[in-house]
């Protein structure tokens, strides 16, 4: 039975004498070094949700939350199917697309696009690209005008600027006297946008969506439909409910599955950075160890004649467990503090180190992201302190064993 004598005991020999500091300066190096394993770890998971929702944000600007489609690539009857959809509780906003792959040439520059035709009108309830369109604006995309917006990075490799004019060559062919020629299309550019995502910003071409259809010859179909709901972490239950309701040929994907190799990835990177953080947590714990080692060799004595007042083995153990557990409950405390001090405010810190400093961690010039995001996930907050009370413990009970095998007799031989 748990009595108040272990509690006393083990806190007790916490406390340090002249003769055992060494003792207690090891004790205390394990404290601290739990406490900078879970700061850290803390930090830099924050820090890594921070980078992941920068970028699923981004990811979103352009990407729909889902889409539905046709296996055979060309929606005919999409009003009908938006109708249909209108129904469904968790879709907020829709818009219909044409998509195809082209070449875009000015002069001799030559570059692969994905031309993306959207309806003006309704794009901004999708996507956040018309927020971040520079030199004019989304409506300037009218039927028939043959006008179109580029990305930033797909610009500057045409080397075109508002008011040119670029070559769209489709990959379907026209059959002419004088033989067969490609299907093209010159396009004025009326703006840039720059949505953070060099994946969009170097290869992804916006027109109006009459003018896509046309171009790539699917009269009034369209290739799909884009869909925006009211909790982007609900689309890939959504999606998969949507298609099982849908009847035909219908293809449904949410966002996560459009970007999974992406989204997997970062979830493994995460992972390891969790596995290699924790790693110095368990090698600040089991400093506990050695620390208990030498306590209880130091207490023999001690622990010989409260074995003789009637203590049991059991509470012999109990008395470092709480020893142990002590060292590894303050240092958890001291590194969820710190943690939560430095994740929730990284994005003031890091900017006053570089200015302190004079250097630039992320150089706008260079980088998409300038700026250390930081995100706190207290379920991660909760992992980390329990793995580090866990190991805490786990490196508690050798010493303890060590300690209720001690005989009486054979300790106090010598005293």
């Amino acid at each position: 039975m748990f009595r108040p004598l272990e509690l006393f005991v083990g806190l007790r020999y916490t406390h340090s004498k002249r003769r055992t500091h060494f003792i207690s300066f090891i004790s205390m190096t394990s404290m601290l070094g739990i406490a900078l394993g879970v700061t850290a770890l803390i930090t830099v998971l924050s820090v890594m949700n921070g980078f992941e929702k920068e970028l699923r944000d981004r990811i979103l600007g352009m990407a729909a939350h889902a889409t539905v489609t046709t296996y055979s690539g060309k929606l005919a009857d999409w009003q009908s199917l938006s109708q249909t959809l209108q129904e469904q509780p968790r879709i907020v906003a829709m818009a219909p697309y044409v998509r195809g792959e082209s070449m875009l040439s000015h002069g001799k520059r030559v570059s692969g696009a994905l031309i993306r035709g959207i309806a003006p009108e309704l794009e901004g309830g999708v996507s956040d690209v018309v927020t971040h369109i520079s030199g004019g604006e989304i409506a300037q995309l009218r039927e028939g005008d043959y006008n179109i917006i580029l990305g930033s990075e797909l610009a500057i490799a045409l080397g075109v600027g508002v008011g040119d004019s670029v070559t769209v060559v489709a990959p379907q062919i026209t059959i002419g006297p004088t033989g067969i020629l490609p299907r093209l299309r010159r396009f004025t550019v009326v703006g840039l946008f720059e949505v953070g995502m060099y994946e969009f910003d170097r290869g992804v071409a916006l027109v109006h969506i009459r003018d896509a259809a046309r171009l790539f010859r699917l009269d009034d179909a369209v290739t799909g439909l884009r869909l925006k709901l009211d909790d982007i972490f609900a689309a890939p239950q959504f999606a998969r409910n949507l298609s099982m309701e849908l009847l035909g040929d219908y293809r449904v994907e949410d966002w996560s599955h459009q970007h999974a190799n992406f989204f997997r990835a970062v979830k493994t990177e995460k992972r390891v950075m969790f596995i290699i953080l924790t790693l110095i947590v368990a090698v600040a714990a089991f400093n506990i160890v050695s620390t208990l080692i030498m306590v209880v060799t130091d207490k023999r004595a001690d622990i010989a004649i409260l074995r003789t007042l009637g203590a049991s083995p059991g509470s012999i153990m109990t008395i470092f467990i709480i020893q142990g557990v002590v060292i590894g409950v303050l240092g958890t405390a001291l590194g969820v503090a710190g943690g939560l001090g430095l994740a929730l405010n990284v994005e003031n810190i890091v900017p006053a180190i570089e200015q302190l400093f004079n250097v630039e961690f992320l150089a706008a010039d260079v980088y998409y992201i300038s700026e250390v995001p930081s995100e706190l996930h207290w379920d991660d907050v909760w992992l980390m302190a329990s793995v580090s009370l866990g190991l805490s413990l786990l490196a508690t009970l050798y010493p303890a064993w060590r300690a209720a095998r001690t005989q009486p007799a054979e300790a106090l031989r010598y005293e």
